[in-house]
């Protein structure tokens, strides 16, 4: 049941992100949540999820 409610905050994240802000912090918010989750609420994988999703999402915008 966590991992589905995750990948529901993942998607939702994503999509508001995206439409809102652009593919840059849509993808740095999208990153930062799978970071979260992923490491368990680790403050380096937030981070480090931002950073590669926001670096993503710019690539992806382009």
């Amino acid at each position: 049941m966590k991992t589905a409610k995750s990948i529901l905050v993942v998607i939702t994240a994503l999509a508001i992100g995206s439409s809102i802000f652009g593919c840059t912090l849509g993808g740095a918010v999208a990153g930062g949540v799978i970071g979260h989750e992923a490491t368990g609420g680790s403050t380096a994988g937030t981070v480090g999820g931002a950073v590669v999703g926001g670096v993503i999402g710019h690539e992806l915008g382009k």
